[in-house]
């Protein structure tokens, strides 16, 4: 596959991430104290990555998250070159997104931007790890197998819905550290100042799911060209 298209494909995903769903957390309210909203929010992440996945999956796989790629490269499973160019066109499919929805909300919205919990910097930290982790590992375990092709992205879109219903309260659910820096970058303030937590430590998160992963499993795939 041609490097060009799959960097594309990434960039597109991501773009569609961030517009739609964290879109959707800015028009719906997302609070804890809005249940639809809430929920509304939580369903439109895991949409997106199932819409995305039948799409441009056979494309790139559908990444569209560094902690999904940073997996699949301590796995064995892509090369460090295709890993740098997946994780630019991330980022700048993010920021692109943010920039789209910014023009129709307004960047005061926080544009759907990740939070301290309690502002709490370790708190949040661990939580995002945890989050990311659960999600990796499914990534993970549901693309091992070449059968499960035909349901796996329903399976991931399903377990991003997970995610973000219990970690919405919490610091809003990055497990993305692409999706947190676009918004961030045009919300600013503490927003921008705090997005390092949502850069690393989901990176953190799901560098543990692939070795966790790797260790259940007893073996590591040969990169990939």
């Amino acid at each position: 596959m041609n490097a060009f298209k799959k960097y594309l494909a990434e960039f597109i995903g991501t773009f569609v991430l961030v517009f739609f769903a964290c879109g959707t957390a800015v028009v719906t309210k997302c609070s804890t104290d809005n249940l639809g909203g809430y929920l509304l929010t939580a369903l439109a992440f895991g949409l997106v990555i199932v819409a995305m996945a039948y799409s441009v999956g056979n494309v790139s796989g559908c990444h569209i998250n560094p902690a999904v790629s940073i997996a699949m490269l301590v796995s064995g499973k892509m090369t460090f070159l295709d890993f740098i160019g997946y994780v630019v066109a991330q980022f700048a499919g993010a920021i692109a997104g943010a920039a789209a929805l910014m023009a129709f909300v307004g960047k005061e919205t926080g544009l759907g931007s990740n939070g301290l919990y309690d502002g709490n910097i370790i708190k949040s930290f661990i939580i995002e790890i945890i989050l990311t982790f659960v999600f990796v590992f499914t990534i993970l375990g549901v693309t091992s197998k070449v059968q499960n092709g035909a349901v796996a992205g329903l399976v991931i879109g399903l377990s991003l819905v997970l995610v973000h219903i219990l970690g919405i309260a919490f610091t809003g659910t990055s497990v993305n550290p692409a999706r947190s820096f676009g918004p961030a970058l045009f919300a600013g303030g503490d927003y921008l100042k705090n997005v390092w937590v949502f850069i690393v430590a989901p990176l953190v998160g799901g560098v543990l799911a692939a070795l966790c992963y790797m260790f259940l499993d007893g073996k590591k795939e040969e990169p990939k060209e």
